[in-house]
């Protein structure tokens, strides 16, 4: 009888640590699931704010609302196409190495103008504005030549496959279409003047009819979800 009790309170006790756990699990996902979704919300508003200072405040105040959001959209965009390409390309690992040590200096770049910003003596930033357009233009240069190489890569597969695709589907089209079979040649001591002809029995070629949609679909046709069991 002891020995039942022990085992069911250490079932108890076992089930109590997998539900904690699993709990724990739980809060710490959606904790990071509102972290992302407060980051990207505060970037959203960051940005509009950005923007309507590029466009609404002439003079230092605008220049350097212009710069830091031409610096985060190219940032962002570089970011977002080297992590999908990444997903299909082992070949961008190195690319998206080489971007994390350039977002480095983009942040620096970002906080340097963001505290200029706030300076008063407006004559002083007037100053270093060329040298902040000029640190700028190499950042985002530099993130182009990245997306627009992951992206040109991306294509150049997408059209090797493309034409590897057409050469087979070339070969099977041409496969397809041998539906009869050749007559045979007369041979040399075959009768003069004799024509040969099929035999009057053969079979005719069959027609080429496509499938019935409802009995299997097409390939590019979505396919239900099987039903999940528990």
């Amino acid at each position: 009888m002891e020995a039942v009790i022990l085992i069911l309170t250490l079932l108890f006790v076992a089930f109590m640590a997998l539900g904690v756990y699993a709990g724990v699990k739980a809060v710490r996902a959606a904790k990071r699931g509102v972290d992302r979704t407060i980051t990207q919300a505060r970037r959203s508003v960051e940005d509009t704010a950005l923007r309507a200072k590029s466009y609404g405040q002439p003079g230092v105040p605008g220049e350097l609302a212009q710069l830091r959001l031409a610096l985060r959209t190219s940032m962002r965009a570089t970011q977002e196409a080297l992590n999908a390409g990444a997903a299909e390309d082992a070949s961008l690992a190195e690319s998206l190495n080489l971007f994390h040590r350039l977002s480095a200096h983009g942040r620096e770049l970002d906080h340097d103008l963001k505290r200029l910003e706030r300076e008063p003596d407006r004559a002083t930033v007037a100053s270093l504005l060329p040298a902040l357009k000029e640190r700028t233009e190499r950042i985002t240069h530099s993130a182009e030549s990245l997306r627009w190489a992951a992206r040109d890569r991306a294509r150049q597969f997408a059209d090797d496959d493309l034409a590897a695709l057409n050469a087979q589907i070339d070969v099977e089209a041409g496969a397809l279409r041998h539906w009869t079979t050749e007559e045979p040649q007369t041979h040399g001591g075959d009768a003069a003047g004799h024509h040969w002809t099929a035999p009057a029995d053969e079979p005719s070629p069959q027609a080429i009819t496509s499938p019935d949609p409802r009995s299997g679909g097409y390939p590019w046709q979505k396919s239900a979800k099987p039903e999940t069991t528990n």
